[in-house]
């Protein structure tokens, strides 16, 4: 913890503490986006923490970003919070490393600063993690493309003016490897061609989730991120620091709900006592902390890798692992530490709980990091 990160982390606590689990439980009933909240971390300079100072970034690594969302996380707004931003962190990853100078300069400062809401168009319903199978098709025309098809899980599209955009510029079935053929776009979510339908989901509410369907949406070719027909590879550059955030977010939230658990363990009295005198409540709230603090130092292992320019891809898989698993353990433990008062929204336990299911399903299930860790560290035979 050097003096800078320090620094980084007392800024963003303080930054959250303005925004308390009220406000956050106000945005969840209300399915309503907090722009104030994200403003704040615009006018921050955060939205650009790694990101070049060439064009108003910070510069910093992986830990420094990792740091600042575990800190949000660890705030009354945990995965929500998070999600207003998270895509500035890792997305446009690829524009950063493989965009022309002209597109850096366009692209990148009203990132940066807040003015354009980038979401994220990958995923479809019947692709799912295999990403290679997507059929949203760009057709090249002119000095443009025509895309159609359909998108899920688009983070933010009904208030994004930009899309970060993966499509097939060449049928599956008519390339050498099935992660060629894929091209992508950074461009804008222009609603004359593209519908966004909200997902009515579980938890982080306040951020919402989409279909979206594109209808011959004209994408100039100077928005082609990279050379056509290598999208797949610009993509894989952003999934490890992708997981290691993620990883990040989830101990900050697992110890929020562990924060409480403990609080009401020490105040709520029953047969006379303190629960918190009483084992069944003492030993899991214990071994969720040993969980979290194992999980965290993975997650620094595997950020720390990253920022060496290292291998870390079974690190950074882990972290997201354990991390989920620990922060969801920690959730559930805190809403059964509060009881029958645990399933009532004012004591907030039950947003957390609700929000942390997500990241131990996406970017990647428990089940695809087991498989890799068992053929790419244990060299055993591919499963699928």
């Amino acid at each position: 913890m050097t003096q800078e990160r320090e620094q980084i982390r007392s800024s963003i606590q303080t930054l959250c503490e303005r925004f308390d689990d009220n406000y956050w439980l106000d945005k969840d009933n209300k399915h309503e986006f907090p722009h104030d909240f994200h403003a704040a971390m615009a006018e921050g300079g955060w939205l650009g923490i790694t990101m070049p100072e060439k064009y108003g970034g910070a510069g910093l690594g992986v830990t420094e970003a990792a740091l600042m969302v575990q800190t949000v996380a660890n705030s009354a707004g945990a995965i929500s919070a998070c999600s207003t931003f998270h895509i500035n962190l890792f997305g446009p990853h690829p524009v950063v490393v493989y965009g022309t100078e002209e597109q850096k300069e366009r692209i990148l400062p009203p990132l940066i600063a807040g003015k354009d809401k980038v979401a994220f168009g990958v995923t479809e319903p019947d692709a799912g993690l295999d990403t290679t199978r997507i059929t949203t098709r760009a057709v090249k025309d002119g000095n443009r493309y025509i895309v159609n098809g359909q998108k899920v899980w688009t983070t933010t599209a009904q208030h994004a003016n930009k899309i970060l955009l993966l499509t097939r510029t060449t049928p599956r079935d008519e390339v050498k490897k099935r992660t060629d053929g894929l091209t992508l776009f950074y461009t804008d979510l222009d609603r004359q061609y593209i519908d966004v339908h909200a997902i009515d989901k579980l938890g982080r509410n306040a951020v919402d989730s989409n279909m979206t369907f594109y209808h011959d949406l004209p994408v100039p070719e100077e928005d082609r991120i990279g050379e056509e027909g290598d999208g797949f590879r610009l993509l894989l550059d952003s999934l490890n620091p992708e997981r290691v955030l993620v990883a990040a977010e989830c101990v900050g939230v697992g110890r929020r709900a562990l924060a409480k658990a403990v609080n009401y363990a020490g105040e709520r009295r029953v047969f006379d006592r303190y629960i918190g005198q009483n084992q069944g409540i003492q030993h899991p709230l214990a071994a969720s902390w040993m969980a979290l603090e194992a999980a965290d130092l993975m997650v620094w292992h595997a950020a720390s890798l990253y920022d060496r320019k290292q291998p870390c891809g079974a690190q950074a898989n882990t972290a997201k692992f354990l991390a989920a698993d620990a922060a969801f353990e920690s959730c559930d433990r805190a809403v059964r530490t509060h009881g029958g008062f645990g399933y009532a929204k004012e004591y907030h336990v039950e947003r957390y709980l609700r929000e942390i299911m997500l990241p131990r399903i996406a970017p990647v299930s428990r089940e695809m990091i087991m498989s890799y860790v068992a053929e790419r560290v244990l060299g055993l035979p591919k499963s699928y």
